[in-house]
């Protein structure tokens, strides 16, 4: 992709974002009708309308690109560029009248995000990040804090309860222990303080790619580092487990870890 077809590709996020947005603000502490799928967690209207919308934009505008969103059946995973979507990222809180929420919006090439949008279309806060650029918050740069020292570090989650494979909350208990501090920050807005340098790592599992591939490229673009828990870089096939940190050398730190004896 070119830098001028990556500028339309960008222009073209934001554009998704602001009608994803609209549907959201619409639908916002308001009486929603709520129901259960198939994996126990909720969807609304406002889930389906937003990626409806966002659906139809790039049909019309990149009909051969494919999509992933959470709330329809996939199309054209085969293709070189796909839109990986989640409309409301958080609809528990959501449903809670809490502004944490946020659409996720991302473009995968060959399998490796590329561009990615956290936008809580409440609070008018939008982290984009574009590979090989520096991440921006409502135009202006976002930039990670340093924290060297684990010890030192603040953690989040979006709740230990979702830390459900084998392992993995003894694994994530151990980074706790060794933290300085504990809070949850839920959903993608955890990720989004840590891009702005308000907290320190961010750890996670069982997240889908609509939950984590746009995250990449505005943590990275943020001088923050963000992979699974093996290290590896994220990717639309990842199985789900996420480490990202302000500072590469506290990421390394949380690697070790969570990798040690008994994980």
């Amino acid at each position: 992709m070119s830098d001028n077809e990556l500028d339309a590709a960008v222009a073209f996020a934001l554009r998704l974002a602001d009608e994803a947005g609209a549907v959201a603000r619409r639908y916002f502490r308001t009486a929603v009708s709520v129901e259960t799928k198939s994996n126990d967690t909720p969807v609304t209207i406002a889930d389906r309308e937003a990626e409806a919308v966002m659906r139809t934009l790039i049909e019309a505008e990149y009909p051969n690109h494919g999509i992933l969103g959470e709330e329809q059946a996939p199309t054209r995973l085969g293709a070189e560029h796909i839109w990986v979507l989640d409309p409301i990222d958080g609809t528990k809180g959501f449903l809670s009248g809490v502004p944490l929420f946020g659409t996720l919006i991302a473009l995968v090439r060959e399998g490796i995000p590329i561009l990615g949008i956290i936008d809580q279309p409440i609070l008018g806060e939008r982290w984009l990040g574009v590979a090989g650029r520096p991440t921006t918050l409502n135009g202006t740069n976002a930039r990670t804090r340093a924290c060297t020292d684990l010890a030192h570090a603040s953690l989040s989650t979006t709740g230990v309860e979702y830390l459900s494979g084998p392992g993995d909350l003894d694994a994530f208990d151990r980074v706790r222990g060794a933290a300085a501090r504990f809070r949850n920050i839920p959903d993608c807005y955890g990720y989004a303080m840590l891009a702005s340098g308000f907290t320190d790592l961010v750890i996670e599992a069982g997240l889908n790619a609509w939950d984590y591939c746009a995250l990449a490229p505005v943590i990275e673009g943020a001088g923050g580092t963000i992979t699974d828990w093996r290290g590896a870089p994220l990717r639309l096939d990842s199985d789900g487990h996420v480490a990202a940190a302000g500072d590469a050398r506290c990421h390394a730190a949380a690697l070790e870890v969570l990798a040690a004896p008994g994980s």
